[in-house]
């Protein structure tokens, strides 16, 4: 199964975890955007903007670890629309403040986790070993 991670640069060490945690388990990790400089220039940010919207589309899940930035918006916008399976992480409970959160966060299909990185990765593995299951099962 394929994955993409939003975010954002301050998030980038948290991002190369989880992708390398994944991977280790037989993941695809669809564009690691963590190996680019900040972009310095409008054609830069476009290609950049191309490969990460490619991602989202080519990912069977996305994986969004707050803060994030408005890039990580807009990609959970593409994954919303193409019914992908999304997580949020936040380390804090703003995510359910009223005044802080978004309206896309509280949809149905949306995975929030609220605590531990650790924990939020053992969480993400057990949500995505389930779905392999029941993937299997209809396979069979």
């Amino acid at each position: 199964m394929n994955f993409y991670i939003a975010s954002s640069f301050k998030n980038i060490e948290q991002v190369r975890e989880i992708s390398n945690e994944l991977k280790l388990k037989g993941y695809i990790h669809t564009y690691d955007w963590t190996q680019n400089e900040k972009a310095s220039s409008l054609e830069e940010l476009a290609t950049i903007g191309v490969k990460e919207k490619e991602a989202v589309m080519n990912s069977d899940f996305l994986v969004i670890l707050l803060p994030a930035g408005k890039g990580s918006h807009i990609e959970l916008g593409i994954a919303l629309g193409l019914r992908k399976r999304i997580y949020i992480y936040s380390l804090t409970n703003e995510i359910y403040e009223y005044d802080k959160t978004s309206t896309f966060y509280h949809i149905e299909s949306v995975n929030k986790f609220v605590g531990s990185f650790d924990l939020f990765i053992q969480y993400l593995m057990e949500q995505e070993n389930q779905v392999k299951r029941n993937l299997n099962k209809k396979d069979n």
